[in-house]
């Protein structure tokens, strides 16, 4: 049944990658991630694990050091934030393309410049591309059991690609709420020993990370690409098989509440998804047919299910804590290109940035604008809500 402890999300994280085995955690300290890395330190030291614990001097080397030991079979963790993630980019795209299921948690916080140290979403958004799995938590405990179904799902043989999970950054990592914590015997019932072939090994010597001319290049994209098809059974069954052992299920790839009757409904991701769940049980208290869509998985992008969504909502408003520069927020492309020729009405609510906070009166006005979408032939479709001058 495991115990009640209050926990902020990174501390919960920390809970989950002690309870994960790693054998190696690659540290470097950034806010707002510093203190999980300083809880597996804590745990390090209190002799509660056993893992090889480096302390590097970048961002860039920890991910480096974690594909390293990665390529020798070993089970690893490295954890960052904003400008660490992007002075991690080279490395990320090595990690992917060599196929290496390095977990890592990312506490998404604004980036530079302005310099900000709080919470919103585009530091990982803008490395979307780059062939990682991107999860997003809702709170502390999802974000401790999604670090346990991260390395199952990473590991899986059809998958074998990195996994980022995504944090919001102080209203989760510096947030604390009860957790459960499991046990460590059904963690490991759960989870079992990392065990790969693509490891460098005397018995058995290979190339990894070769240099690939244009002859094989595109082939070798297109099994990263399938892996990703393959991840979003493997993501959902997982969750499933995680669900029946520790009554705890999210979704799998999208999570969705009171959307079987709704007309208007809004999509998002992080923690924004629990205030928005309060308001759209005040909406129905008051008649109005509101519901609300959770993507968790971002990558790979839940496409097929947001198909099947065309036509059934009046209007949907897609929440996003970021902003893709020259165009709308990366979230709402994603649903519209998904959607494209629905009827339904779309709207963009650019919100959140710089750690700004969302907060219950702001989502009714996005609720309002959509129920005031019937009336209006042509809504505009970005919005910026909560601006300090009018638009």
């Amino acid at each position: 049944m495991g115990r009640r402890a209050f926990l902020s999300a990174n501390e919960a994280a920390a809970y989950g990658v002690r309870l994960s085995r790693p054998h190696v955690v690659a540290a470097y300290p950034i806010t707002p991630q510093t203190t999980l890395v300083e809880k597996l330190a804590d745990f390090l030291a209190n002799g509660e694990a056993d893992f090889r614990y480096m302390m590097v001097e970048s961002e860039h080397s920890a991910l480096a050091a974690a594909h390293g030991a990665s390529m020798m079979g070993a089970r690893t963790f490295t954890a960052t934030s904003s400008q660490g993630l992007l002075y991690m980019c080279e490395m990320l795209s090595y990690v992917s393309g060599s196929r290496h299921p390095v977990m890592m948690v990312d506490a998404n916080r604004a980036t530079a410049t302005p310099w900000n140290i709080y919470g919103d979403q585009r530091d990982s958004v803008s490395m979307r591309d780059a062939g990682w799995i991107m999860i997003y938590a809702e709170n502390a405990q999802e974000a401790l059991d999604m670090v346990i179904q991260s390395y199952r799902i990473g590991e899986d043989p059809a998958v074998m690609l990195p996994v980022m999970l995504n944090l919001d950054g102080f209203t989760l990592t510096h947030t604390n709420e009860l957790v459960i914590i499991p046990e460590q015997s059904e963690v490991d019932a759960f989870l079992p020993p990392y065990e790969t072939e693509n490891r460098l090994c005397m018995g058995s010597p290979k190339g990894l990370c070769c240099t690939v001319g244009p002859d094989y290049h595109e082939e070798i994209r297109y099994l990263q690409q399938q892996a990703f098809e393959n991840a979003k059974g493997v993501i959902t069954e997982i969750d499933e098989q995680f669900g029946r052992g520790f009554g705890r299920y999210y979704g799998g790839l999208v999570d969705t509440y009171m959307i079987e009757d709704a007309d208007y409904v809004l999509i998002a991701m992080g923690s924004v998804v629990g205030t928005a769940r309060l308001v759209v049980d005040q909406l129905r208290e008051a008649g109005k047919k509101a519901g609300l869509i959770k993507v968790r998985s971002f990558r790979p992008f839940p496409k097929e299910r947001f198909r099947s969504l065309v036509n059934k909502f009046r209007a949907i408003g897609v929440v996003d804590r970021n902003i893709s520069f020259g165009y709308e927020g990366a979230l709402y492309t994603e649903i519209k290109a998904a959607m494209y020729g629905s009827s339904t009405k779309m709207m963009n609510f650019i919100a959140g940035l710089g750690g700004r906070d969302i907060s219950k009166s702001d989502i009714h006005k996005m609720y309002r604008a959509l129920f005031d979408s019937d009336s209006d032939s042509c809504p505009q479709e970005v919005r910026f809500p909560g601006l300090r001058w009018k638009t």
